[in-house]
């Protein structure tokens, strides 16, 4: 990892305490027509001058894995504070003919935005392995405009993560910005082992280098907040039975990480999201079940430690399943994205107390 990797702090918020957030908003984000499956969501704010307030993409098709899926987007109107017509942006079928190989699926879309307000995509795909055989997809906005009618990716290459033929990364949580507009993405590798990794990006989006950021083997997508520039925490979903919520720490800016005390949160073997926000506090949406996705909270922490619950964001009964969240602030809002029961995308807007 190159040295001297400073994180965005928020240092201002509409917020100004986040343990008195009240829900402002909530529904269901609309389907591409014609497809029963939604999965693994991720939001992307927009600039303050773009007709939408943000961007939000998740993977969708007829199941998890068929031969359908493609990467969905939609974006929420500024003017009409309404989620617009879903549509398909990524097609693996004309991914694979640019990049001269065919890719079998596609999943987990992370997005973030460069320097110069370029869009980029990175995407889970798989050849003729599973999910523990994937490859981490970088793709950049190929259209002239981020508006969802035009909006375009074109691939970049599949990052060089691993000698066996790059595969065996995923990718899951959103990016750590950072001071220089660069940022750190956590992935995490899959095969038979599991640990958490931080790859750094400068400003344009070209990939300067990888860190692994823990020395535990049952620990998956890691989601990296800062403390301050230099002190971030990766919390992590734990494969174990009885798993805990899982904590790696780095003081220097990614250069060493160390692994801390698991939280004393239970963990379904299932995603968790963390951001930070502008009252040195952080937030974190996770199932709070060790058996089950059938409930999601949003909890509250100032030091990453120890957590309180804000609000139960779902609070269902098995097999009912809420899982893979996702957290963006945007015009002064949390917003919180997540999947219900494997057919829907679901999000929530929080502001602060009247």
């Amino acid at each position: 990892m190159p040295p001297v990797a400073r994180a965005e702090v928020p240092v201002a918020s509409a917020v100004h305490n986040t343990s008195e957030l009240v829900e402002k908003d909530r529904g269901m984000i609309p389907m591409p027509d014609g497809l029963a499956a939604a999965h693994a969501s991720t939001l992307l704010a927009m600039p303050a001058n773009h007709a939408a307030v943000l961007t939000a993409f998740w993977f969708a098709g007829d199941r998890e894995s068929a031969a359908n899926v493609q990467i969905a987007a939609s974006q929420f109107d500024r003017t009409t504070q309404q989620w617009t017509a879903a549509r398909l942006v990524v097609d693996r079928f004309a991914m694979g003919r640019q990049l001269g190989f065919g890719l079998r699926r596609l999943g987990n879309p992370v997005a973030w935005t460069d320097s110069g307000g370029r869009m980029h995509l990175f995407v889970v795909a798989t050849g003729w392995g599973g999910w523990a055989a994937s490859r981490v997809l970088h793709l950049r906005q190929s259209s002239a405009g981020s508006h969802l009618a035009e909006l375009a990716f074109e691939p970049v290459r599949v990052l060089p993560l691993s000698w066996l033929w790059n595969t065996s990364h995923l990718v899951r949580n959103a990016p750590l910005p950072l001071e220089d507009g660069g940022m750190v993405l956590p992935v995490y590798f899959e095969l038979g082992i599991k640990y958490p990794v931080a790859l750094r990006f400068d400003r344009d989006g070209a990939f300067l280098g990888l860190t692994r950021m823990s020395r535990r083997t049952h620990q998956l997508q890691p989601s990296v907040v800062a403390q301050s520039p230099q002190q971030w925490l990766a919390l992590m979903r734990d494969v174990r039975p009885n798993g805990k919520i899982g904590v790696a720490q780095t003081l220097d800016g990614g250069q060493h990480w160390a692994d801390l005390p698991d939280l004393a949160l239970d963990n379904p073997d299932a995603a968790v999201a963390a951001i930070a926000a502008g009252d040195s506090s952080m937030l974190l949406v996770h199932n709070p079940s060790m058996n089950s996705r059938s409930a999601l909270d949003l909890s509250r922490s100032t030091d990453g430690l120890q957590w309180a619950r804000v609000t139960a964001l779902e609070q269902g009964v098995p097999p009912a399943e809420f899982s893979y969240p996702a957290m963006a602030w945007a015009d002064g809002s949390l917003w919180v994205s997540y999947t219900a029961g494997r057919k829907r995308i679901a999000w929530r807007r929080f502001g602060a107390t009247p």
